[in-house]
């Protein structure tokens, strides 16, 4: 079996790829652009992508019998044409629930502790000359007893609400399918949620019932000083709006995932004024070293079960 990895470089290259090469004929490519794409598949049995997309064009001119998904989201791949077809198509899911869940806890503490301001007194020389031995200018607060609101309690949501808990924080959530109901957390609107939880976190799908969820009118009710995390998908927040909002009130975002990747210079959100409030980073929830070895893992054992 021929086997071509399309997007190596997704991968980092601190971590090995050579359990593929035990599999069968192993090509790898870094990058792929799209008019790449039929070329280098073009007598490949196997295909190993992450955000390169395979398509209807590319399916029906190629000899394709698996896909490999080195993700969990799979709308990079034509689903349907897929099983027309009958070509296999494999994802990986959670994986990363520890990574993303422990960035999202980096941001909260980024954050509620003020420490881009603390380490910024500290490198340009204030504390060497403060005639006492603490600066607290800044206020801080504990996240103990905060009300910390998820959107989607999935595997994810449900992860960060048992570690939320553990710092003693009053967890509810909001459901965008209407279908979950846990009965160990209270399951509140999505407009209580908004105007009511201290922090408010984002692990939902994207999809045509959450595209543009939070967008201007509803994110006006968030409170001031609330922390707002998105680290599901683009999409979900207007970005437009969220920028016009970071501008007008004292509302704290981390954001690990914009609506077009990489970010376009254009992208709204490189131009707020309110830089402090803003902690964007460049998707990277997912890709602790320990996810990106279990992703790496069963996308192997995904391939091997196929061969089998």
């Amino acid at each position: 079996m021929k086997i071509v990895m399309l997007d190596r470089a997704t991968l980092g290259f601190d971590l090995s790829v050579d359990v593929f090469k035990s599999l069968g004929e192993f090509t790898s490519y870094d990058v792929t652009f799209p008019n790449q794409v039929m070329n280098r598949l073009k007598d490949a049995d196997i295909v190993i992508t992450n955000k390169v997309v395979i398509s209807k064009e590319i399916m029906n001119n190629t000899s394709l019998k698996l896909i490999c998904i080195s993700a969990t989201g799979m709308n990079n791949v034509d689903l349907e044409e897929a099983r027309n077809l009958n070509i296999e198509v494999k994802n990986v899911a959670g994986y990363s629930t520890s990574s993303v869940v422990q960035l999202s806890f980096s941001m909260i503490f980024h954050f509620i502790s003020k420490l881009s301001y603390y380490k910024s007194y500290v490198d340009n020389g204030s504390w060497e000359k403060s005639a006492i031995f603490t600066h607290i200018d800044k206020p801080f607060y504990e996240l103990d007893k905060k009300r910390v609101g998820i959107i989607g309690l999935g595997n994810i949501g449900k992860d960060f609400a048992k570690k939320a808990e553990a710092f003693d924080c009053e967890v509810v959530y909001y459901s965008t399918s209407g279908a979950n109901n846990d009965s160990k957390y209270k399951q509140v609107s999505l407009n209580e949620l908004l105007k009511t939880s201290d922090i408010i976190s984002i692990h939902c799908p994207l999809n045509e019932n959450t595209k543009d969820l939070l967008n201007y009118s509803n994110m006006q009710s968030i409170k001031e000083g609330a922390i707002l995390l998105n680290l599901a998908r683009g999409g979900i927040i207007n970005e437009n709006d969220l920028a016009k909002i970071i501008d007008e009130k004292e509302i704290y975002c981390g954001i690990d995932v914009v609506s077009k990747e990489p970010v376009e210079s254009t992208n709204p959100l490189l131009q707020v004024k309110n830089k402090e409030q803003l902690l964007l980073t460049p998707h990277i929830g997912w890709a602790a070293i320990e996810a990106r070895e279990r992703l790496i893992k069963e996308v192997s054992n995904n391939i091997e079960n196929f061969l089998q």
